[in-house]
C-alpha cells in the first residue's frame, strides 16, 4: 500500500499500435563507447539466414566529428555487400535511399516507394541494423524512416515514430539464433501526468530474457508517441527482477526515484504495476531501491506489493 508519510492513504486508483522493436547483439560494448580508435565503429549487417543483426569493425575515413561526411560515408558502406557472404547490407536491395537530414540530433532518412517490398521481419532487422549504426554518431540521437516522405507505419498501419539505439533491444552474442514475438501492453502517463493510457507495442525479443523483463525495460524505454508520456527516467536500471508465487520483485537503482515532469508517485508506480500484471503469471509487484524493500518516492512511502489499478486508466 502506498502511503503518504505514514498515515495517508493513496487514492485508489487510445490504445496506439506501435512499430516493432527488434532484439539486436551487442558486440564491443555499449552503442556510445567508443572502440580503441575514435574512427572505429561498429557497422550491423543482416546475417544470410535473415534471423539475426550482427557487428563488424569498420573504421571511418571520414572524419568521425564531421557527423555529415559521416552519414555519408556510412549510407555507401551499407548499401554495398560485404566481403563475407553470410551477411546482407541493410540497405541494398530493395531499399533505396532518396535522400536524408539532420535537425536538431533527428536523422531522417527518406526511402523509395521499393521499402515497402521488404518482408515484415527483414524490415524489422534492416531497420535495427541502421539505427545502431547511425546513433553510434555523438550528433545523432534518433532516426527516423519515411518513404517518400511520408513516415514508415508498423503492420497495424501506426506510425513508427523516431527510434533510438534502445528501441533495439540488444543482447551480448554473436548473432539472434531463435527469437520469438510477443504484443506488450503498456502503461504510459497522460499528459497531465495524473492518468495511465495504454500503449500495445509488438516486440521480437531474445527467448531467454524474462517476460518481466522485457516489459519494464519496455515502460523505461518510454513511449514513441505523442499522446503518452513517459513515468519513468530512460536512465533507470533494473538491478534485479525475479517473480514467486504470483508476485514479481523488482530492484531498480536511484535513478527511478527521479521524477518525470508532473507524473505522479501513483502514475508511475502503476505504470509498472499495470503493465507486469498483464502477464498471465503476475498479480502483484514488489519495489525496492537499491535493494531497500521500503523507500520514499515523491513524499510518498513505498513497502509492499502492489495489484493491478484500473482505476487510473484514462478511458476514451
Amino acid at each position: 500500500m502506498m502511503k503518504k508519510g505514514k498515515n495517508a492513504n493513496f487514492i485508489k486508483s487510445v490504445s496506439i499500435m506501435l512499430g516493432i522493436v527488434m532484439l539486436v547483439p551487442m558486440l564491443g560494448g555499449c552503442s556510445r563507447k567508443k572502440p580503441e580508435s575514435e574512427q572505429l565503429i561498429q557497422v550491423y549487417y543482416v546475417n544470410s539466414s535473415e534471423t539475426g543483426v550482427i557487428s563488424q569493425d569498420y573504421e571511418l575515413t571520414a572524419d568521425i566529428n564531421d557527423t555529415n561526411a559521416a552519414i555519408k560515408e556510412l549510407v555507401e558502406v551499407l548499401g554495398q555487400m560485404p566481403d563475407r557472404m553470410q551477411y546482407e547490407a541493410p540497405m541494398s536491395g530493395d531499399i533505396h535511399l532518396i535522400g536524408y537530414s539532420l535537425n536538431d540530433r533527428l536523422l531522417t532518412m527518406n526511402f523509395s516507394p521499393n521499402y515497402n517490398n521488404l518482408g515484415r521481419t527483414l524490415e524489422v532487422l534492416d531497420r535495427a541494423a541502421i539505427v545502431r549504426t547511425f546513433t553510434q554518431l555523438d550528433d545523432i540521437d534518433y532516426v527516423s524512416f519515411q518513404i517518400e516522405g511520408t513516415p514508415i507505419t508498423d503492420h497495424y498501419g501506426n506510425v513508427i515514430g523516431n527510434m533510438s539505439a534502445d528501441t533495439f533491444i540488444y543482447n551480448a552474442g554473436n548473432e539472434i539464433n531463435t527469437y520469438e514475438k510477443v504484443e506488450l501492453k503498456l502503461y504510459f502517463a497522460s499528459e497531465d501526468g495524473k492518468k495511465l493510457i495504454p500503449v500495445y507495442r509488438s516486440v521480437v525479443y531474445n527467448s531467454n530474457i524474462a517476460m518481466e523483463k522485457l516489459a519494464v525495460e519496455q515502460v523505461i524505454s518510454g513511449p514513441n508517441t505523442d499522446i503518452a508520456y513517459p513515468t519513468v527516467s530512460k536512465n533507470t536500471k533494473v538491478r534485479s527482477i525475479s517473480s514467486k508465487d504470483g508476485v514479481c520483485y523488482i530492484d531498480f537503482d536511484s535513478e527511478f526515484l527521479t521524477q518525470m515532469g508532473s507524473v505522479s508517485a501513483e502514475t508511475a508506480i502503476y505504470s509498472i504495476v499495470n503493465t507486469v500484471t498483464e502477464l498471465p503469471n503476475i498479480n502483484k509487484v514488489a519495489f525496492s531501491v537499491n535493494g531497500e524493500s521500503a523507500f520514499t518516492f515523491m513524499d510518498y512511502l513505498i513497502s509492499g506489493s502492489y495489484e493491478r489499478n484500473l482505476d487510473i486508466v484514462e478511458t476514451q
